[in-house]
């Protein structure tokens, strides 16, 4: 004999829990299903432990979707400003990292636990380490029949918030596409998003001495640009910049770097060849970078000489590499430490008001299993407070 819910949520992560929160507090009786041990794990290792839980400027321009209008509903009708008046009725402490970046002061479990107690107060029913392996659409729209490890459910709406294929070590699968798959969805090729990126051997060879560095650059590629820090390491690079970046790169395509933003870079380096024309060109860049930066690019412009020394054409050149510095990444680092996934179930076939397939009743889809992907900065689980709420409010 199967047991009986109003709602079932495959997922116990931000969105499955914020949808699980919304339809209890309207008196549905739910039901939250994950076959991990523990609620919640993406939360409790985001933003360094701190969970970078939302941001004070969501816009939809923050977001990346094959439907660049599908968002734009769920996150107008469950904004930043709700979210962080919840965190405070918990008396969470939080900061502004920069640009508009919320963390825990504390520690991420303050948000997870946040959660849970919500779901606790509403009547939720967490059950975990349960995998799920059979679904049924009954006959009459009337609902659906799940088989799982621990017992057979059925309930009359299903909503999978499985997320995606980011971080598999935190038990991510690709479990919510087959789902979609099942019910005959379209899934938007994935891949890796908000990774850093590698590099081939002979530019690892050649910045040998430079992991550990961060400076702040302007990076671009296919139109996008962002204005961060970036962190040489020993596999490539990484760093908010080049996170950011990953999302819009494409291998084979360059990277642009402008090492020195904000910086009319032309006309200090024509400054210090008249007012220390004896300084060397790598004291120079010193004043800018650290010492192994500044050897590095000196090595690859060619020149270390005294600033009297280089003629017109040659400040022009080094002016090239300090603003347009050109690089071609080798690839993704990849899912392992790929912070979301990129593409993800065609939101062409989902309700933008209630997250509702097109193509089968009483089943939703929401947060990262969706082709929707944010920024850096607290925009993806934004995303899932805005998504698990538009269908708990209709589940």
């Amino acid at each position: 004999m199967d047991q009986k819910f109003q709602v079932i949520i495959i997922g116990a992560g931000a969105a499955g829990l914020m949808c699980a929160i919304t339809a209890a507090k309207r008196g549905r009786q739910v039901l939250v299903i994950d076959h991990a041990n523990k609620v919640g794990k993406k939360i409790l290792m985001s933003g360094g432990g701190r969970c970078n839980f939302t941001n004070y400027s969501i816009e939809p321009e923050n977001f990346l979707c094959n439907n660049p209008h599908f968002c734009k509903s769920a996150l107008s009708r469950y904004n930043q400003w709700q979210f962080i008046e919840l965190v405070e009725e918990y008396g969470i402490e939080y900061y502004d990292k920069g640009l508009g970046q919320l963390f825990c002061k504390n520690s991420s479990k303050d948000i997870r636990d946040l959660l849970v107690d919500e779901c606790r107060k509403n009547g939720v029913i967490i059950q975990l380490k349960t995998s799920v392996e059979k679904i049924e659409a009954l006959a009459g729209s009337s609902g659906f029949k799940l088989v799982t490890s621990l017992a057979e459910f059925s309930c009359t709406s299903l909503v999978v918030a499985t997320g995606g294929l980011s971080i598999p070590t935190m038990g991510a699968t690709g479990f919510g596409y087959d789902i979609a798959r099942q019910f005959g969805h379209h899934i938007i090729a994935t891949g890796p998003a908000l990774t850093p990126l590698i590099f081939d051997k002979k530019w690892l060879e050649k910045t040998s001495q430079l992991p550990g560095n961060a400076i702040d650059v302007q990076v671009s590629c296919n139109g996008q640009r962002f204005s961060e820090a970036m962190l040489f390491t020993h596999k490539g690079l990484s760093g908010p910049a080049i996170l950011q970046i990953s999302s819009y790169w494409q291998p084979g395509q360059p990277i642009l770097i402008d090492l020195l933003p904000g910086l009319d870079v032309a006309a200090w380096l024509q400054e210090n060849k008249q007012a220390r024309a004896e300084i060397q060109l790598k004291t120079l860049l010193s004043t800018k970078f650290s010492q192994s930066i500044a050897e590095y690019l000196c090595s690859e412009i060619g020149m270390n000489c005294k600033l009297k020394q280089i003629e017109v054409n040659e400040l022009n050149k080094i002016e090239q590499r300090l603003t347009r510095w050109t690089l071609y990444p080798a690839g993704y680092e990849g899912y392992r430490v790929a912070e979301v996934t990129l593409g993800g179930i065609d939101t062409d076939e989902i309700s933008s008001k209630t997250f509702e397939s097109v193509k089968q009743n009483n089943l939703y889809f929401i947060g990262e299993v969706l082709d929707v992907t944010g920024h850096l900065g607290g925009y993806n689980f934004q995303w899932a407070w805005a998504s698990g709420h538009a269908a708990g409010s209709v589940v």
